[in-house]
């Protein structure tokens, strides 16, 4: 049985806490330590969550222990990163209402939220965050880093790169490329190629100035 820590007690940590104890491998094959916090009071005032057991600047992995990351700012990779380094396992935390179709690829760390569908033949790296009702269309690609907002849609065959950010309600249509870097707001409809590092909004989705 393995350990599982969150890195950071946010909202965000606290919420991946409860979808975690209803995910696939709950009690099977991991159990939950506790958090990760470099703010060891970030739980006060919040019952009934497992403890802070140590800082992420500080903490050492143990030869049980999985992790799966909470934070979703630009710290993210660099935490990531220094926990991989000293030797820190990721698994991929999917939600039992999840829906994941055939041949559907997942690298580790990513977080698939309750009622997230995933289209057959869809491929997604590592360290993805998909936040809940969004659906991911058939033979869609998605890199590393990236964070999908509620009620999103990324229709079959786009292209979502690294460090990216989808935002509520958004629409990448079919076989659009949304590039690394970039920003999609929320409620916006893309219909072209989104380069790197810009920021688009709209419907249609235009870059922002």
């Amino acid at each position: 049985m393995k350990n599982l820590i969150i890195i950071a007690a946010g909202g965000m940590g606290r919420t991946i806490y409860g979808i975690a104890k209803e995910s696939i491998g709950y009690g099977t094959e991991y159990l939950v330590k506790g958090f990760i916090d470099d703010n060891l009071h970030a739980l006060d005032g919040f019952p009934n969550y497992p403890p802070i057991i140590g800082t992420i600047s500080e903490y050492t992995p143990q030869p049980d222990d999985v992790f799966v990351c909470s934070i979703g700012g630009p710290s993210r990779r660099t935490c990531i990163e220094n926990l991989l380094a000293l030797g820190a396992q990721f698994i991929n935390i999917v939600h039992n209402s999840a829906r994941i179709r055939t041949n559907v690829q997942l690298g580790e760390g990513n977080v698939i939220c309750p009622y997230v569908s995933i289209g057959a033949d869809a491929r997604m790296g590592s360290f993805n965050m998909i936040q809940p009702f969004t659906t991911i269309g058939h033979d869609v690609v998605i890199g590393d880093y990236t964070r999908i907002d509620t009620h999103v849609t990324c229709v079959g065959e786009a292209k979502i790169g690294n460090e990216v950010d989808i935002y509520t309600g958004a629409v990448v249509n079919f076989g659009v490329t949304v590039e690394d870097g970039a920003h999609v707001g929320a409620c916006s409809f893309v219909i072209r190629k989104v380069k790197a590092g810009t920021t688009v909004y709209g419907n249609p989705a235009k870059v922002l100035m």
